[in-house]
């Protein structure tokens, strides 16, 4: 019990800490080194600022909760990995056609998914979960500041995108096991600000 309400307080941490450390790489900014740590915070707080990246990872990381124990476990680890694949297509200069409606897209199914706590099997689920953050990376490797090192970017959208995923999964837990309707309207509410999107 003691461990469980360990990692739970270490999760609640987690996405503060993230800022901080950010925040820190930019303190100590030198001449010359600014684009580096500039490239680390930017990454580390564009999915922050970005509100259909941030509902849909919200929305993701809260439908995790009633999946497969495996998908569940793998599900912040597969966004994490789509937002990695995708923002390295854009670096490569792979486009995709229609990612602004892709990532509005996601977004409402994302929503409808929480709103139905639909149980996917693992393949299907994980699948989609990489699908949805792939549009959002290619998106921020798009968004990528000018001269800024790709790899810091990465890192920091990253540790953000994993830190979301897991805090939303976190508080989750604590609201299903009080009332499962406060997902079914959280979901109702992604998936409406999805519509919106894509109706913009």
């Amino acid at each position: 019990m003691k461990r469980v309400l360990s990692v739970r307080s270490s999760l609640r941490r987690l996405p503060l800490a993230l800022v901080l450390l950010g925040a820190s790489g930019v303190a100590v900014a030198h001449p010359g080194h600014g684009v580096e740590h500039g490239a680390f915070f930017s990454g580390l707080t564009h999915p922050l600022f970005g509100i259909d990246h941030l509902l849909a990872m919200v929305a993701i990381g809260l439908w995790s909760l009633r999946q497969s124990t495996a998908l569940r476990r793998a599900t912040p680890w597969l966004a994490a990995l789509g937002m990695i694949v995708g923002a390295g297509l854009a670096v490569a200069g792979v486009a995709l056609p229609g990612v602004e409606n892709a990532i509005a897209l996601s977004v409402l199914l994302a929503g409808v998914m929480l709103a139905t706590l639909v149980r996917l099997p693992g393949a299907i689920g994980g699948t989609l979960v990489f699908a949805f953050l792939l549009v959002h990376g290619h998106a921020h490797g798009t968004e990528m500041p000018a001269n800024a090192s790709f790899l810091l970017f990465l890192a920091g959208f990253t540790l953000t995108t994993l830190a979301i995923t897991l805090a939303a999964r976190g508080i989750g837990q604590w609201l299903g096991r009080r009332d499962s309707r406060v997902l079914r309207v959280a979901g109702g509410a992604i998936a409406a600000c999805g519509a919106a999107f894509a109706l913009s």
